[in-house]
């Protein structure tokens, strides 16, 4: 099953779930107790924190939830706040997951310290109700902006073309998959 956000951005091929961490995380939940997929794909864009570039694709199976003040030893968690689905040896590109965009460029280039390079709203939650129902999973991105000031003019404006990349990009995938 492949799902996505909401609101402004859906796909053709993709069931909306909800924005932030807490409306997927219901949502999803629902879905898998009632009509359990047999995997799924989080379909998405994301902010970088400066090693990825505006509109790459990005696919990833390794999420986090770290908050800013985590970077300035602000806060910590007694929670397990790293989750994968990758059962192979190759390297994930940590998605990391808040209800908040980062926007202090000099802050959030300290994600990348720690292996976390890019950031989308609802990837943690999709993995970790994934985890919980022992379901695979993954995601796919397209980078519309940087973790800056500019962050989210940069996102209006890069928005719809990243979905047509995304839309590209998954449908040329299932295309392939579909013919093995």
């Amino acid at each position: 099953m492949i799902i996505c956000a909401g609101n402004n951005e859906t796909f053709p091929f993709a069931t909306p779930m909800g924005v932030g961490l807490i409306e997927t995380a219901m949502n999803l939940t629902r879905l898998c107790l009632f009509d359990k997929p047999e995997f799924l794909l989080f379909v998405g864009t994301a902010g970088s924190y400066g090693e990825k570039e505006i509109f790459d694709i990005v696919e990833s199976k390794t999420a986090a939830n770290i908050e800013l003040a985590f970077l300035s030893n602000d806060a910590y968690t007694p929670l397990d706040n790293v989750v994968t689905t990758n059962t192979t040896s190759k390297k994930d590109i940590v998605v990391n997951s808040s209800n908040y965009i980062s926007t202090n460029a000099q802050l959030s280039k300290n994600f990348l310290k720690f292996g976390v390079g890019i950031e989308n709203m609802e990837f943690f939650s999709v993995l970790r109700i994934a985890q919980e129902f022992n379901i695979p999973a993954g995601g796919v991105f397209c980078i519309t902006n940087y973790t800056n000031k500019n962050a989210h003019e940069d996102f209006l404006k890069n928005h719809n073309k990243a979905k047509e990349l995304l839309q590209a990009h998954v449908t040329k995938r299932i295309k392939e998959l579909t013919a093995k």
